[in-house]
Order: structure tokens, then C-alpha cells, then sequence
């Protein structure tokens, strides 16, 4: 690959961007390799700059749930640029999708759009501490909600300590609200609401954990969150920017049958546009401005290019049989690759939901952070190099998520499974 146009691309980005790429998983460095470039994308596929073709399973991290370049969409969003691009001003688009999101997600009932997942969340949680008057916040180890100042931070020295900083740049005073929790472990977040009563203002979870793998809730999990936070008055957000509408048009709030008291949503609502959204019971999302106090804004929020896409989308989603056709996919290549690794005497192991699924290079379950940590990183890498050979295109590390869409065929997933098994054979 050292004379392909991906790599003379990436050796002169890195001149003028930083690293070579514009957000930091893009550089492929966890997986021993350099980045490709992507010129074109059609339906599963992604193609390079040397024209290489590949089945494509990270879908721009989520959002291509119909597969690239949807003709429906994408005819809808080249009308929507012949009336201009941006306005800064309200449009009925904005209202159309605020009322398709409302519809769809138990815990809405208002809506907010904004431009980023790190928008919707960093916003959130500012309403929700305005709404409670606390300062401290509980998230959990391994579960990404952005890279606000507040949300970049991992566990001290025990699950009930003081959160630090994780990147530098974040002062310790902000991090010292952030309390750090253990996934699918409801002590733990026990222990940490009874260190610091009456000072929690939410609690912001994944409901499936897709930024290290695909990580399920235990039996009981998100159950026991939701009664934890009704008890003390705390405000429970769900961060299903990669997990709403894809797991279900619901989102995981559908599929297990827990409400929170707001919800952050991005990815699939733009169609592949930049787009983000939170909201929430009334009474919480009535506080935010101009309606109240706390102060939100965004030039490029709710921009009809955006919310073009989102509609259009969604009307898609809606479809009989859309989300069995899906459940179907998915768990077809799911089940094919693991499968594959199982014959090869390859240690797998495999979680799915809906159409999130990823395979851990370990021999015992994967639950939490810590659990995915153990994995065999460089084994993976080999897997993802391997599987690129062969025309497969998957997320480049270990700790994402693979997303089946729509438009992959059975030949597609069938090609799939056949490259997994000779990519095990020869690890």
C-alpha cells in the first residue's frame, strides 16, 4: 500500500491536519496500517482513491442504516440545496422531523436538534444539572458520549472515586464532577450516588455500549439505573446517538422497555449528514432557552440539508418489515463470522444487537471496560488487515462497532463470512 494514492494522501495531510485525519480512529493507527482514502460509496460498498471496491460495515460510524448514497435521500437532499443550504432561521423541515423523532422515541416529548453527538450530549447534561441544581454527573468506563470537557474523563484509583482527566486540556476542576462508573454494574453506581448524595444531577449511559464493542445491558441493568435515579431525584440520560434508530426505529429504549428522562440522538436522524438532537419530558426541556434559563445555541442547528435527510430517512425506516429484513442481516453475518472463528479454533466472542455487532478477540465474555480491555488487540489488528485484503471493510479497532445496512445482500453477507474463514485460518 506504501505507492497507493492512500497513502500519498495521508503522508501529505499530515502536513496540514493533524495526524493526517480529522477525527483520531480515522488514522487506522490501532490496527497497524494507514488510513484509505474513500473517493465514492454506493449501497454497502465504499470505494478508494485506486478504485479498490470494499463491502462496506462501518457506514460512516452508523448513520448509513439504508446504505450509501440512498436514491430516495439523496434526490431529496439535491432539492433541498436548489433553496439554499443554511438559513440560521426556523424552518418547517425542523418542525417535520422535531414531530417524526417525538413520535418515535418513548422518553421525547420535546426536541432539540443540534450539529454533533457532542453537542447533544454536552447540552443534556447542562439541562439536566440546570434542571436539578447538582453539579456531579455519573457516566461509565468505556461508554464515549463526546469530547466536551466534562465526558473526557475514566476512573480513579476505584470505582468510587474522584474521576482525572483524560485528556490534557480538561481542568481537574471540571473533571472532579465527573464520577465514573463501572458498566453493567449497579453497585458501583450505588456506591457512588451514596458518597455523594444529594449532589448527582444525571446519569448518562449508553443502553448498548458501541465505543468499546458491542456491549449489551445485563438483565437488570438499565431496570436498576432507572429506579436508582427516580429514587434520588436524578436525571437519567440514555446516549443513543449510535444506538437510536438503529436498534430498533425506537431506539434500545423500544427494545427493552426502559423510559429515561431524556435521550441524545444523531448519526441515522441526518442520513448521513451532521446532525445531532436531546430531548425529553417537557418539564426538563421547558428550562432550556429562549423558554428558560439554560442557554443552548447553534448557528447551523436544525439547517434543512440536515433535516432534508433525516425526514427522508426515517420515512424509509418506516417501511413494513424494515427492521425484520435488518434483524435478519445482521444476525445472519453475525452468526456466520463467529462461526467461522469457532472452525478456525479462532477464541471469539460475539455480541449483537439488532444491527450493532462486534467480535472480541477473547476466550471469556465481554461486560464492561474492563472485560474488553483484555482483549488480543494485536490479533484483531491482523483480523482487520486481513479482512481489508479481502475486500471487507470494517471499523478499525477493536473497541468499535460493526453496522450491518439495509442494502447489503445475502451474496454480500455470504462474501463476508467466507473472507472471516480464511482470514481465521490464517491467523
Amino acid at each position: 500500500m506504501q505507492n497507493s494514492r492512500s497513502s500519498q494522501l495521508f503522508q501529505k495531510a499530515q502536513q496540514s491536519i493533524p495526524g493526517g485525519v480529522n477525527s483520531p480512529v480515522r488514522a487506522f493507527r490501532s490496527v497497524g496500517s494507514d488510513p484509505l482514502f474513500i473517493k465514492k460509496a454506493l449501497g454497502p460498498r465504499i470505494f478508494d482513491e485506486d478504485g479498490n471496491g470494499f463491502i462496506d460495515y462501518v457506514g460512516s460510524w452508523g448513520p448509513m442504516i439504508l446504505g450509501h448514497c440512498h436514491p430516495q435521500v439523496a434526490a431529496a437532499v439535491k432539492a433541498a440545496v436548489d433553496s439554499g443550504c443554511s438559513f440560521g432561521a426556523p424552518t418547517e423541515l425542523e418542525i417535520t422531523l422535531a414531530e417524526m423523532v417525538i413520535a418515535a422515541v418513548p422518553s421525547i416529548e420535546m426536541v432539540r436538534m443540534v450539529s454533533s453527538g457532542t453537542e447533544a450530549t454536552m447540552s443534556a447534561i447542562r439541562l439536566a444539572r440546570g434542571y436539578t441544581g447538582r453539579d456531579n454527573i455519573i457516566k461509565f468506563s468505556g461508554c464515549y458520549h463526546g469530547h466536551s470537557d466534562s465526558l473526557l474523563v475514566k476512573a480513579g484509583s476505584g470505582a468510587a472515586t474522584f474521576g482525572v482527566p483524560d485528556s490534557p486540556g480538561v481542568p481537574a476542576d471540571f473533571a472532579r464532577h465527573t464520577l465514573t462508573a463501572t458498566y453493567n454494574d449497579l453497585d458501583s453506581v450505588r456506591a457512588l450516588i451514596a458518597e455523594n448524595k444529594d449532589t448527582v444531577a444525571c446519569i448518562i449511559v449508553e443502553p448498548v455500549a458501541g465505543n468499546m464493542g458491542t456491549v449489551p445491558p445485563r438483565e437488570g441493568f438499565l431496570e436498576g439505573l432507572r429506579e436508582v435515579c427516580t429514587q434520588e431525584g436524578i436525571v437519567l440520560i440514555f446516549d443513543e446517538v449510535m444506538s437510536g434508530f438503529r436498534v430498533a426505529y425506537g431506539g434500545a429504549q423500544e427494545v427493552y422497555g426502559v423510559t429515561p428522562d431524556m435521550t441524545t440522538l444523531g448519526k441515522i436522524i441526518g442520513g448521513g449528514l451532521p446532525v445531532g438532537a436531546f430531548g425529553g419530558k417537557k418539564e426538563i426541556m421547558s428550562l432550556l432557552s429562549p423558554a428558560g434559563g439554560v442557554y443552548q445555541a447553534g448557528t447551523l442547528s436544525g439547517n434543512p440539508l440536515a433535516m432534508t435527510a433525516g425526514i427522508e430517512t426515517l420515512k424509509l425506516l418506516q417501511q413494513d418489515g424494515f427492521y425484520q429484513k435488518l434483524e435478519e442481516k445482521s444476525a445472519f453475518v453475525a452468526q456466520g463470522i463467529a462461526k467461522a472463528a469457532q472452525d478456525a479454533g479462532v477464541p471469539i466472542y460475539s455480541t449483537r444487537v439488532g444491527s450493532m455487532f462486534c467480535a472480541f478477540f477473547s476466550q471469556n465474555p465481554v461486560y464492561d471496560w474492563e472485560s474488553a480491555a483484555a482483549c488480543d488487540t494485536a490479533a484483531f489488528g491482523k483480523y482487520f488487515r486481513a479482512m481489508l485484503g479481502e475486500g471487507v471493510y470494517l471499523a478499525p479497532s477493536q473497541f468499535e462497532t460493526a453496522f450491518v445496512s439495509i442494502s447489503h445482500t445475502e451474496k454480500d453477507l455470504e462474501d463476508t463470512i467466507a473472507a472471516a474463514a480464511r482470514c481465521f485460518k490464517a491467523l
